[in-house]
Formats: structure tokens, C-alpha cells, sequence
């Protein structure tokens, strides 16, 4: 998983020099990006599905045998066009490994602190794979070439692919008979990528363009036929029955607001960071360090023990609150910001909300999954997650460069003009937070804690 969500970010970093080597032009540099994204986010629901259907572990080795050759193909590109396929190969890949861990874990730890422990780690993971990858990038980009960030993922995928083999019990599914629609299949498949592709292309085109609302308008004509094929399917490759429980929808819902607000901090902070204050790659990476060890230390011990003692929605109520507070702090950015006084605490008020809210969310959105759709619930996660993300990032960077160019129409200098618009990003993705922070306060019911009788004996140690 830190090997996928390291390519989400590590990209990034490297992407003037694939420009400056490949001879691309701007707008055709995003492409880079955008068909993994594309791939990925298109293909999550159908993977975790077909991974109930042919077995988790199956899957999981398949999708990452693709990712690792694609990632050889990136690596070795030497032309434009067979560097954004190689992306979009990587994103098959990556869809088909991810989908289906959240699944294995819930049926391989069935015990509840386990499981909090288990996708604690994974949680960390998610959460603090993206400032590594800003890190990794910048020192791989630097150290040697572009070419590198693609060619790291070979030893790891060949290591991972050993382990798994060894470590991971073999399933047989429950068989492609109870899930062989391949019209839904074909659905919903359509409607994913459509959806991304118009939200990745809505920050060129504007969101009120014809082009915008047209393919908008055609991915949710396609997602609303895909719903009423399962409603009618005998064998359904979604069950509907997902959705009926209110703490899965609610869940999934607060974290796209979630996502949106934190991964347009991501991107965008890292361009204030070297646009305005001028820091390169690697202080880049170092700068968003805080969050990484805040969010490793919180999602991969403290918050599992919360989370079994006290709840998941009880752990992520105050998780989202510290998270806006993070986005708050960040949107009062000077032009000459001290990183002790103006970043640092915002970097560790998020790290600290993070670090509580997605191991709970996981925990909430996978809680109503049995044994059979285990690997759906864990694909339709990664998907809000994805979603979320993209249209996050879309949003806000849209927002944040049309104010900066109203600013600079008016005159203002050009580091003013940013600032100002990347605090109305912050601002906005607060605005998220805390409206992620009511809907999981309203929709979420609190569930019974599942201390263990050592544990509920000695409360402060379990708080600790």
C-alpha cells in the first residue's frame, strides 16, 4: 500500500525534469498524473468486488504484478506516449492490489483490537504515505533522475510478492457466478473514470464549461443505470445491500470531505512552500515530515486502543475538529513565514487529526462488511477516498488560482497574489473539515466499546 500511494505523490516532485527530458508541454504534463489517477480511481469498486468473487489474495498478487511491470515501463519511457501509458497500466495495477487489502485485514484480524491495531498500521500508511512520497521524490529526483521514482518500486514489488506468497492464506472466493454481471461491470467501470476524468479536467476547462457539464452530467447518467442494473441484477456485482448500512454510507461520505480538505493542503501547501517561500524538493519533503511521525504514532498505537475502548465515531469526533484547526492555522500565512511559529503547529495539528481520524473512519466504513463483501466495503473506501481527493484538489486549486489571478490583475505582487489564494484554499478546506466533523456527529450512531477485561481494569493505560 505505501508502494501505491508513494506513486500518487512521488510523481510530483519529479515532474518539471520529466517535462524538461521528455519535451512535454504544460498542458499535456498533467497527463502524467491524471491517467493514474484516472485508471485507479475508475477501477477500485469493480477490483474489490471481483476480489470477493476470485479470492482477495489472488487479486492482490495479480494487481501487483502489473503495477511493478508498469512501473519498469515508466522507468525505462523514453517518449511521452509510453511514459502516460505505463501510468495507466500502474493505475490498473494499483486499483487491483489496494482494493482489496481493507478486505483481508477485517477477515484475517476478526477480533476487534486486533483489527484496530491492524488498520492502524494500514491508516498510517494511507494517511503519511503522501509526504514521504514528497520527500522520496525530491531526494530520488536530485540524488540520480525522474527515472528512478518508477524504478524503486521493483525491489519492493518483487519483495512484497515473495512475502505474500509465504504469509497470506489462499481464499478461493465465493465464485464468479454470484457477481457475473458484466453490464454493471461495464456501468460502473464507465461511470468512475468518466467522473474522475471530468474532475481532473475541471480545474483547465472551468467548472461552469459545457464540456464540464456535459460529462458530468453523463457519468451520473451512467452511475444512476449501473444502480438500477443491481437493483434488478440476479446476481448483482455490487449488492446494494452495502449501502443499507447508515454507518457505512455516513462514513464514506465524511471522508470524501475529509480527503478534500487534506490532500488540496498536500498539493497546495507544497506550492507555497516553494513558490513563496522558496524551499526546494527536499525541504519540501521535511517540512511535511511532522505529519508523517504524528499520524504514525497516533494511527499505529494510540488511536486502536481508543477506538476498541471508546469507539470509532468517539475517536474521530475530535480527530476532524483537530484537523480543521490545522487548515485554520495554515490559511493566516505570511509572506516571510517562520516554519517554528507559522507551519509547525499546523503540520502537528493535522498530523494529530489524522492520525485519530483514519484509522476510526476505516473502522466505521468497514464495520458493516461480511466475510463475502469485505472486498467490495474495502473498495468503495479507496474510491471516496480517490474521489475525494480529486475533487478536493480540483476545487481548491481552481479557487485558490482564480483569486490569486483577480489579485494579480489588480496589481498586487505576485508572492501576495498566491498567499492570498492559497489561504482561501486553506480556508475552504477547513470549511470541509468542519463540515465533515457535523455530518459524522449527526449520521454516526456511537458503538459500544469492546474493551478487553485487562484493559478496562487499567483505563489510564489504556488511554496512554
Amino acid at each position: 500500500m505505501l508502494m501505491i500511494i508513494l506513486d500518487t505523490t512521488i510523481v510530483n516532485v519529479a515532474l518539471p525534469s520529466i517535462q524538461d527530458d521528455l519535451g512535454f508541454a504544460q498542458s499535456s504534463l498533467a497527463w502524467v498524473v491524471n491517467a493514474y489517477l484516472i485508471a485507479f480511481g475508475g477501477l477500485l469498486l469493480l477490483a474489490g468486488r471481483l476480489g470477493d468473487l476470485v479470492g482477495r489474495r489472488r487479486m492482490f498478487l495479480a494487481g501487483l504484478t502489473v503495477f511493478t511491470a508498469a512501473s519498469l515501463l515508466c522507468g525505462a519511457a523514453q517518449t511521452q506516449e509510453m511514459l502516460i501509458g505505463a501510468r495507466f497500466l500502474q493505475g490498473i495495477g494499483g486499483a487491483m492490489t489496494s482494493a482489496v487489502i481493507l478486505g483481508m485485514i477485517v477477515t484475517m484480524f476478526p477480533e476487534p483490537a486486533e483489527q484496530a491495531k491492524a488498520i492502524g498500521v494500514f491508516s498510517f500508511v494511507a494517511a503519511a504515505g503522501a509526504s514521504i512520497g514528497l520527500l522520496a521524490g525530491g531526494a530520488l529526483t536530485e540524488a540520480i533522475n525522474w527515472h528512478w521514482i518508477f524504478f524503486v518500486n521493483l525491489p519492493i514489488g518483487v519483495g512484497t510478492a515473495v512475502l505474500a506468497r509465504r504469509l497470506l492464506a489462499a481464499d478461493t472466493g465465493i465464485g464468479l457466478r454470484r457477481g457475473a454481471d458484466l453490464p454493471g461491470a461495464v456501468l460502473v467501470t464507465s461511470a468512475l473514470m468518466l467522473a474522475v476524468y471530468t474532475i481532473v479536467r475541471a480545474a483547465e476547462e472551468g467548472w461552469g464549461s459545457a464540456s464540464t457539464l456535459g460529462l458530468g452530467a453523463l457519468s451520473f447518467a451512467l452511475l444512476g443505470a449501473f444502480v438500477a442494473r443491481e437493483a434488478t441484477a440476479a446476481n448483482p456485482l455490487v449488492p446494494l445491500r452495502i449501502f443499507r448500512s447508515r454507518t457505512v454510507s455516513v462514513a464514506n461520505a465524511v471522508q470524501v470531505l475529509m480527503v478534500a480538505g487534506m490532500f488540496g493542503m498536500f498539493f497546495l501547501g507544497a506550492l507555497y512552500l516553494q513558490r513563496v517561500l522558496g524551499y526546494d524538493a527536499i525541504e519540501v519533503g521535511l517540512a511535511f515530515l511532522p505529519v508523517a511521525l504524528s499520524i504514525g504514532i497516533l494511527s499505529a498505537g494510540t488511536a486502536p486502543r481508543l477506538i476498541v475502548r471508546y469507539g470509532g465515531k468517539a475517536t474521530l469526533l475530535p480527530g476532524l475538529a483537530l484537523m480543521a484547526a490545522g487548515l485554520a492555522y495554515f490559511q493566516r500565512l505570511p509572506l516571510d513565514a517562520s516554519y517554528a511559529v507559522d507551519l509547525f503547529p499546523a503540520m502537528l495539528l493535522l498530523g494529530l487529526g489524522a492520525g485519530l481520524s483514519f484509522p476510526s473512519l476505516m473502522t466505521l466504513a468497514m464495520s458493516g462488511a461480511t466475510p463475502e463483501d469485505s472486498g467490495l466495503a474495502s473498495g468503495l473506501v479507496n474510491t471516496t477516498q480517490q474521489v475525494g481527493g480529486a475533487l478536493g484538489l480540483a476545487v481548491l486549486a481552481t479557487l485558490s488560482t482564480t483569486r490569486t489571478e483577480s489579485l494579480l490583475g489588480r496589481g498586487e505582487q505576485a508572492a501576495s497574489a498566491l498567499t492570498d489564494g492559497y489561504a482561501l484554499a486553506f480556508t475552504i478546506g477547513a470549511g470541509l473539515l468542519l463540515a465533515a466533523l457535523a455530518l459524522a456527529a449527526a449520521g454516526l450512531r456511537s458503538q459500544p466499546a469492546a474493551v478487553p477485561a485487562a484493559e478496562a481494569a487499567e483505563p489510564e493505560r489504556a488511554i496512554a
